[in-house]
């Protein structure tokens, strides 16, 4: 009994954190979610009506709502299998036994996940630029013209992709340098003792061995990718042509710049659905594998 006590104690000051901090705020945006919570509201709390779901029925009969929805979906299609594709290759390189200057190259790759991402989107505005960005001075000396990277809506997703995947994927490859590590080396040697190639290595050692790894780097880049909201609002504003809208860029919109926080909370929970649902079903595939 006095052991239960003592472990309460020690769980109540972080459980008083995420209740204050946490559970309230979610709390207090559901019931927003739920009302015409807006700037006549925030002026005087008479205004305020209990509308229940209207707020998302209205979402779902809004077309930029699915226009965002679709941008988000194509950013995380495109843009999760090229970060941990990028993450796996720079961390099977770091891993080999041929690398030199480890250290160096980690630090090297990691430096873009703790830079600033204003700061960087800013360069790579530059980089992108139609007339002096090294990206098409790079294509005019193979003899391709300009590409208008981001005034174009058919590139200007694409490079926010690109700029996400290379800014992101080094948080992503120490987790799985770490997971490489992990692996016994003794399985290797049996295996080239067996005259097994390096690719048999990689598909039925490295894959399998690495696969929980896989899972939670998959889960969290998944995640982070549905927030997508800095990179379309340094980068491109939104544009062109609402090209770039993602579903937290909208609610970011209806909250911050309309001032409709009901529906700007129903947008949040609508995306945390998405989320939830999507993660769950990353789950149950691992777990069938595991399982067959």
């Amino acid at each position: 009994m006095n052991t239960q006590r003592a472990a309460w104690m020690f769980l109540a000051p972080a459980a008083i954190v995420l209740g204050v901090f946490f559970l309230l705020p979610v709390i207090g945006a559901l019931v927003l979610s739920l009302t015409d919570y807006d700037l006549y509201a925030l002026a005087d709390v008479h205004n305020l009506r209990f509308v229940a779901l209207a707020n998302y029925w209205a979402l779902l009969h809004r077309p930029l709502f699915w226009a965002a929805l679709g941008h988000t979906v194509y950013f995380v299609a495109v843009g999760v299998p090229l970060s941990m594709l990028m993450s796996l290759c720079a961390a099977l390189l770091l891993h080999s036994p041929l690398a030199r200057c480890k250290a160096f190259f980690r630090t090297a790759l990691f430096a873009p996940v703790v830079t600033t991402v204003v700061a960087v989107a800013v360069v790579w505005r530059y980089l992108f630029n139609t007339k002096y960005g090294l990206a098409n001075v790079a294509l005019g000396w193979i003899g391709i013209h300009p590409i208008d990277w981001l005034g174009d809506p058919h590139w200007a997703m694409p490079t926010i992709i690109l700029f996400a995947a290379w800014k992101n994927f080094g948080y992503n490859m120490i987790i799985l340098l770490a997971g490489l590590q992990a692996i016994p080396v003794e399985l290797y040697e049996a295996a080239r003792i067996d005259g097994a190639s390096a690719w048999r290595q990689f598909r039925h050692i490295t894959v399998p061995m690495l696969a929980p790894t896989l899972l939670m780097v998959g889960i969290l880049t998944v995640s982070g990718y549905f927030q997508l909201f800095a990179e379309p609002y340094v980068i491109t504003e939104g544009g062109p042509l609402q090209s770039t809208v993602s579903v937290l860029y909208l609610m970011y919109n209806e909250g911050f710049k309309w001032w409709n926080l009901g529906s700007a909370s129903a947008i949040a929970f609508l995306l945390f659905l998405i989320m939830f649902v999507v993660t769950a079903c990353m789950l149950r595939v691992e777990r069938s594998e595991v399982r067959a």
